[in-house]
Parts: C-alpha cells; structure tokens; sequence
C-alpha cells in the first residue's frame, strides 16, 4: 500500500523566481527539498569548489596533518587500512594518491569481507607490525575499533582514525558517553564535539579533507588533487549520502570531472558498462559503475577494484574492468536467486506478519545480504534483516525505513550480538546461530511501528497538468541535478488521465508506452518502466481483460487513473520530443 501526499511548503515562489531567473515551479521544487534563505538557494543552485569548509575546522584535523607532515618527512612506513566498500575503497585510493604526491613511504591493506570481515581487526594490525609499518591511517572504519586501536598502540604504532560512521556509546539512566578509539588522532565529523559545519560526509570525503588540509600545510598546492573529487562523487552516491550542502556540490563538480578523466580505469569501465559520458549522472554511478566496484569486494577483493584506479595503461584497465563487470554480473544473478528464496520464506511462514523482517538465509553469500535485504525492505516496506551463515556463526545486514532508527534499535539488544554497527538506515550484526530467533523476536517486541509508519509514502512536489510540460521546463528541471537521496527527482502528480493506447515494448515485454490525455486536452506520450504485468492486472481488476486487450490493440476504452511522473526528453535519431515517465498510479 502507498500513501499519496502533495507538499504544501509556502515561499514567496515569484519572489525567487525573479531573483534567481527561474521558472516560479522550481522555486516551488527547492522549497520543497527545504533549502531556505538566498544564500542556501545560491549555493543549492550554483555552489562551487570555493564554497566548500574548510576541512582544518574538524575536530583533531589539526593532530592528524601534524602527525603525518612528521611521518612523511621522516620516511617513516604509513600502511592506509580502508574498506571492501565503494567508499572504503575511494577513500583509500585518495589518501594513497595524496600521500604518494607528498613523497611518503605508504601502502594499503583492505580486510577481506569473508576472513576478516569490517574494518580494522587484530589480523590487520599484526601484519602491518610484522611488515615494520610505523603509522596507520584507518579511512571509513575505525571510529567502532577500541580495541583494535589498543592493541596498535600497544605494539607502540602510530594510529590515525578518519572515519564518518556514528560515534559508538553506552547509556546509562538516559546519559550517553560515547566511546572514542584511543588513536593519536580521530578525525570523524559525527564527533559530538567537532565543529564542522556539515556532518553528512562520506568516509572518502572526509580523506580528501585530509589530504587537502595536508597539502596546504606542506605547501603544495591543494588544486592539485582536485581530480580526486571524482573519487569523493563516486564514494558520496555509491554509499547513499544525503545529496545536500557539500555533498551537492562534490557530485556536481565530480560528475563534471568525471566525464573527462584521465583516469584509465574509470574510463575503462564506463566504456567497458556502455555509461554515456557525455550525459553521465548520479545514476549511472549508482547502479552501473558502483555496483562494479562493489563486486570486487563481495565476490573477490576489494584490492582488485583498487587496483583499477590505481593502473596507468589502457590494457590493464580493459582486463580489470572487464572482470570486474564479469563479477557484477555474476553478483546479479546470486542475487535474483537469494530475493527469491527470501520472498517464498517470507510468504510460506509466520515472518509474514512480522513487523521486522529477520530473514535466516544459510546458504546465501554473506556479501550479498546487504543488497537482498534491500529488495525486501523495497517489496515489503519493513526494516528487514537478512542473515547469513559465516565462520564464527551469523553474520547480516539490515536496511531500514525511514520511521526506523536501524542503529538505535541494534543497540537496544546489543545483549544478543557479538558485533554490530551502521546508521539508521542500514546496519551490519554478528551473532551466534542459537540466538536468531530470540534476535528476531526482541527487535520485534521493541518496534514501536504503527501501520502508517509501514505505508511506503509517495511525497509529491505538486499538481501539475501536462499542458505545463514542454522542451523548457524539462531543461530548466536539470538545474536541480544531481538527484539522489536527500535530493529526490521531483514527483507531479496528475488525476484523470485517459489511457488512448497503449504497446509493450523490450524483448521482455516489461516497458510500457502509452498514449495518454489528461482532463483539460492535452495528449502525450508516456513511458512506465515498472512492473508492467502488476500494472496490466491492475487495470485488469478495475474495468477487464477485454478493455485492456483493446487498449493494447489501439483502441478508446476510456481507462483513467491517476499518475505520478517525472518529464523529459526522448531524443530519436535527431528528433526531439516532450514524454513523462510514470512513477506511480493508483
């Protein structure tokens, strides 16, 4: 079930307009994405590299570019320790490319997802001891790692923390004392104390800070090093960062960056995944360039992804982006497999009923949980866990929904888990087999959900007749780009749309074409890339077989509904013309 509502957020919409040359509906649009003030709307629509904080203002910045100036000119050995993820492992490559511009002695390791699992463990720390390293510099993990960090600095290591996760903490009579790692150094906006004006960075941002605070304090020049903004875009949308403030303005400028690098395996792998260059966006990082990367760290190792940034000739970035394609591919079709076993346990057992999804797939590779537990959350709308089977017992990740603190609700029965942490729309759990279904049971005594929290909700800009779309609108909507998470595409709504004809097209027959008129005259094409056969039944069950056979053969049924959409363009061997993308219907 979805639950429809159109935003009313007031501003002096024609005000805007004329201050900033604008169509009065993209005032209305940047209102409702809750950026106020002329200097917020300058930023929003035109914020650059100069706008950008700078990174000095974190918390323990300063120790950290010390330390590190010291190390690099004493030659001392710095091993960079990041993660198997698309941030963990951009981050790693800019602080390995910045340092290596400094002249410093460095290296990287990644944990291996499968034998040493997230972030810095005692395995990682040991070898780094043995191979001589003098400094380690943690980037995207590390905030979570006491321990860890401990036992480093017992072996008499230097340990730097950049990290951008959630502080851990213990509470006590409601009183939270969030426990910092013991590192020389812990560099992570989330701090309660940290006076960075923006707390929503990526780990690999929060690395380019570093590197670019490190420059200017060594006298280098920070510009540089501005090609590594790509990395920071790449990192911000693949891990699914708030599209707002800094974030907007390094995907913007990445983007940009990114449809001329010089970066021989990036190139390598937009060609070798068919990205169009010319028009590449927030997208394509998100669900073809990404998910590559990502592979390399669920099926092989995230070392192998690395490797493609870091390689200087044309032929080695074709082989390694044509394996790391191969792998994505591979990790598509474990995936289909994995939704599907999931989606039988769900709907043949009581889990069904259940608030909270703790879904106990054994057989399921454990770097796929985090993916599958995502389609489920989507098919379900629940927060949903999906459990795998490990060396040391059962290891999971969740995803949330947005009614659902995910962190806050792990650390109510942090009892049952012998590890967990996260945000609150996604986290990562271990714990032990025999506790799985008390783990199950806990979180759903403890969820506080209403049926209206779990009705997926369809936030619409506005009411807009398709008579406003045209050529100009669809290219002036482009100002708001990039669109992602905290800066979604706008959604129009429109009611009583008359469906005039209608084809499926795609050899799988799962893209449908429509005619469509709405109350006041106007006809158009439109496009729905959803689930074709849901919306066939849908019409189906509202007027019958027969109308929607005649629909399809070109024939007036008089079918109506209504729609959400988004505009465009659809460009045909040198032909334009105006279309909308259908969203929603009801």
């Amino acid at each position: 079930m979805e639950k429809w509502y159109v935003m009313r957020k007031g501003a002096p919409f024609l005000e805007i307009a004329e201050t900033f040359q604008i169509h009065p509906i993209l005032a209305r649009l940047i209102r409702n994405r809750d950026v106020v003030g002329e200097e917020n709307i300058r930023l929003y629509l035109n914020g650059t590299i100069a706008d950008l904080y700078d990174g000095i203002l974190m918390k323990d910045m300063d120790k950290a570019v010390d330390i590190l100036v010291e190390k690099i000119q004493e030659e001392k050995k710095i091993r960079i320790i990041g993660d198997y993820d698309i941030d963990g492992i951009n981050a790693t490559y800019i602080l390995l490319e910045g340092i290596r511009a400094l002249g410093g002695n460095v290296d990287i390791d990644i944990p291996d997802r499968m034998t040493d699992g997230y972030g810095l463990n005692q395995n990682l720390i040991d070898r780094a001891f043995d191979e001589e390293v003098d400094t380690i510099i943690t980037c995207d993990n590390g905030i979570a790692a006491r321990e860890e960090i401990a036992y480093g600095k017992r072996l008499g290591m230097t340990v730097i923390v950049t990290d951008h996760h959630e502080v851990p903490y213990e509470e006590t009579e409601g009183e939270k004392r969030y426990l910092l790692p013991p590192a020389d150094a812990v560099v992570d906006p989330k701090q309660e104390d940290c006076l960075y004006p923006f707390q929503g960075l990526c780990g690999a941002a929060v690395a380019y800070k570093l590197i670019e605070a490190l420059f200017h304090v060594m006298g280098k020049d920070a510009e540089d090093m501005d090609y590594l903004m790509e990395n920071v875009a790449i990192a911000t949308v693949g891990d699914v960062m708030d599209l707002i403030g800094e974030n907007r303005i390094f995907v913007k400028q990445g983007l940009e960056m990114l449809k001329r690098t010089q970066n021989p395996g990036l190139r390598a792998l937009m060609e070798c995944t068919g990205v169009d260059m010319e028009h590449l966006s927030a997208y394509h990082i998100g669900f073809v360039i990404g998910p590559c990367l990502n592979a390399s760290g669920r099926l092989d190792t995230a070392k192998r992804a690395l490797e493609l940034l870091c390689t200087r000739t044309k032929k080695e970035a074709d082989i390694l982006a044509g394996d790391l394609k191969a792998l994505n591919d591979s990790r598509k079709d474990m995936t289909a497999i994995a939704v599907e076993q999931a989606v039988q346990m769900i709907e043949e057992s009581p889990l069904k009923n259940d608030k909270v999804l703790v879904v106990y797939l054994p057989e399921c590779h454990e770097s796929l949980a985090g993916i599958v537990a995502g389609r489920i959350r989507e098919r379900y709308y629940k927060p949903t866990f999906l459990l795998t089977k490990s060396k040391e017992g059962v290891k999971g990740s969740g995803r949330s929904i947005e009614s659902y603190h995910m962190y806050e609700e792990l650390h109510k029965c942090r009892h049952l888990l012998t590890r967990f942490g996260g945000h609150k729309l996604a986290a990562g759990v271990s714990l032990s087999e025999e506790k799985v279904a008390l783990f199950r049971k806990t979180l759903n005594e403890n969820a506080n959900l209403t049926e209206e929290d779990l009705m997926e909700k369809v936030s619409i800009d506005m009411q807009m007749p398709l008579g406003y779309v045209n050529e100009e609108l669809v290219e002036e909507l482009e100002l708001l780009e990039p669109f992602g998470k905290g800066n979604p595409k706008p959604v129009f709504v429109e009611k009583d749309i008359e469906i005039l004809k209608g084809e499926k097209l795609g050899k799988n027959q799962n893209v449908f074409k429509l005619q469509v008129r709405d109350a006041k005259g106007t006809v158009m094409e439109a496009m729905y890339f959803g689930d074709v056969a849901r919306l066939e039944t849908y019409l189906e069950q509202k007027y019958d077989k027969l109308a929607v056979r005649q629909m399809l053969m070109g024939r007036r049924t008089g079918m109506t509904f209504a729609i959400t959409y988004y505009p465009t363009i659809n460009e045909y061997m040198g032909r334009k013309n105006v279309q909308i993308v259908i969203q929603n219907y009801q």
